[in-house]
Parts: structure tokens; sequence; C-alpha cells
């Protein structure tokens, strides 16, 4: 079974949770999750033959959550990935992303090749740096209700999401980011989660223990940290500029369902279709049928599946002669 403990990484005391003995994986969860998210990853990846850790990510869970927006860009989420992989006492880790962790994990990638010797995402496609930044792009197309503008004023979102953290996770979770639940852009009058009055039952992935471990650590935590890596969007646009046009040469894979937003909407369908652009090494392209945004918790066993061929497949070309 999974055990847990507190790490001083990158100034951080960053709590984890992990499993198993072998090469070193990396899970990074999204917004707004925390490292049980991969609670089904960690006993599959270990059974498979590898060391795996999943952290409360900065400013989730019981990890610090430092008070300024600035500590949140993506230099400082990739450092900490490096931070921990030191702390394990490695050198070297396969990262593996969902949500927001997938913009992690593929900058991890492309800053540090020497650390990270693969990397897989679920759910976000690899960043292609556009020609400006991302939100002033949103407000020159006219756009002003997609969910990252309402995430940046500090304060607005923290409120909304906080005055009932039962129904919050209830909403995110019900149905995530699909034609059929909720919307990137929000409807007029309404906040991120949309009509209290609709009733929001739990998916059949998810049980009431499960959501209690969520209510649970976002009464404590609030959502505060999480939101403060969305209100680093332009400011990360401006650091990454150094890589402009980098490919991610390690080998790399693909997941997402069908019916997630994040991959059929805005942003997602042209980096899907565009996708070998920057990863150069593509070892595969999973669309799920039919399943939405929580993929690894959704659909654990053909995501466990994807994810162990790729482990297996990259950790025999490694140990190949040359």
């Amino acid at each position: 079974m999974p055990s847990s403990r507190t790490l001083a990484v990158n100034g951080l005391d960053m709590f984890i949770r992990e499993n198993g003995t072998g090469p070193l994986v990396l899970l990074c969860h999204g917004w707004p999750e925390l490292s049980y998210s991969w609670r089904h990853q960690l006993t599959a990846l270990a059974g498979a033959g590898y060391h795996v850790v999943a952290p409360d990510m900065r400013g989730y869970g019981r990890t610090s959550a430092p008070p300024d927006i600035e500590a949140y860009t993506i230099f400082h989420l990739v450092g900490d990935m490096v931070a921990l992989v030191e702390a394990l006492g490695e050198r070297q880790a396969v990262i593996i992303g969902h949500d927001w962790g997938a913009p992690v994990a593929w900058h991890a990638a492309l800053f540090r090749p020497d650390v990270f010797t693969a990397v897989a995402g679920l759910s976000v496609p690899p960043p292609w740096r556009g020609r400006g930044r991302p939100l002033e792009t949103l407000r020159k197309e006219g756009i002003e209700n997609f969910y990252w503008q309402y995430f940046q004023p500090p304060g607005a979102a923290e409120r909304e999401f906080e005055r009932d953290v039962n129904f919050t996770m209830h909403a995110v979770f019900s149905k995530g980011f699909s034609s059929t639940g909720m919307s990137q852009f929000l409807q007029p009058g309404f906040g991120f989660l949309g009509d209290p009055a609709i009733p929001r039952p739990l998916p059949p992935w998810l049980s009431e223990t499960d959501l209690i471990h969520f209510v649970d650590n976002y009464r404590l935590s609030g959502f505060r940290g999480g939101l403060n890596w969305y209100r680093n969007i332009d400011r990360n646009w401006d650091l990454t500029a150094p890589w402009q046009g980098v490919r991610i040469r390690q080998p790399s894979l693909f997941i997402a369902g069908t019916d997630d937003e994040v991959v059929t909407g805005l942003i997602g369908g042209k980096r899907i279709k565009e996708m070998e652009k920057v990863l150069t090494d593509l070892r595969g392209k999973h669309l799920i049928e039919g399943a939405g945004h929580w993929i690894q918790q959704e659909r654990p066993d053909e995501v466990n599946a994807a994810l162990i061929a790729f482990l297996k497949e990259t950790r025999q070309a490694s140990s190949d002669p040359q």
C-alpha cells in the first residue's frame, strides 16, 4: 500500500505519497486535485516495478503555499520537481502530469532533459508558445468570459469555491469540462460553478469517501494556492521566451478523453492536431472514447495499461546497448 511523508523540497514542506521500488516516476496532479487523484496509479505502476511518487503540488493540500502570486511561475513548479528528484536520492525520473500537472511535466522535460528521461501528459496537450500573452490574446479576440479570466482577480474565485467546499467538489467532479457538464466559458450572472440549483450527483468512479478526502483537505488549505498557478499564465509566456520553438525530444505519451472540452475546445483542439510539432518522439496518442477530464480517476484501467506499456518501452530502450 502507498505510504506518505513530508520532505524539504525547494524551500517547501512537500507532502508526498509513494509506493514501490525501482526507477523513479513522478505523478503531478492538476487543479483542483491532490496527490490522492493518483491513488489508482500509485498501486498499478508500483506493481509494474517502479518507485512511484505523487506530491501535493505547490500550494495544494499538505504542501506549503507561499503567499505571493509570483511564487507560482512555471519555473517554480518545474524547480519543485527537479528538487524532489534530488530529495528522493535520485538523478533522473520519468515525469507524468494531468491537467495543470501536464504543463509542469512538459516544461520539466523541455527545461531539464538531463533529469527527465521521458514524459507523459494527460488531458492537456504539450505547450506551443504562441505569438502573444495568452490572456492578452483572449482580450484582443473579444473573449471576456473564459474561465482563465475569471480566475485572475485574487479573492473572487476563492470566495465562490470556499463558500461551500462540498458543493464545489461535487460540481467540479460531477461532470468536469464537457459538452454536457461544466463549460470553460462562464454564463452571465453565474460564477465558475454555474447554477447552484442544478443537482450535482457524484460520478460512479468517485465514492463518498474519495470526495470527503478532497473536501477535508480544501477546507483546511483553501483554493488560493492552486488559483495562483492561473495568475501566472501571462508571466509564464514572458519567462519561456528562450525556449521559443524548442522541441521535446524525449520519449513522450499523451492520453485524454474524447468528451473532455479541454481537448476539444478553444485551445486544446488545435494543439492535439499539431502535437508532433512539439513532441519529436511521440510513442502514443491515446484518446479514450467517452472519457471526460478526470481521466486517471475515471478510466484507471485504460490509463494504467497505457502508462505501464510506455514505461516498459522506454525502460527497455534506455537499457539497450547503443
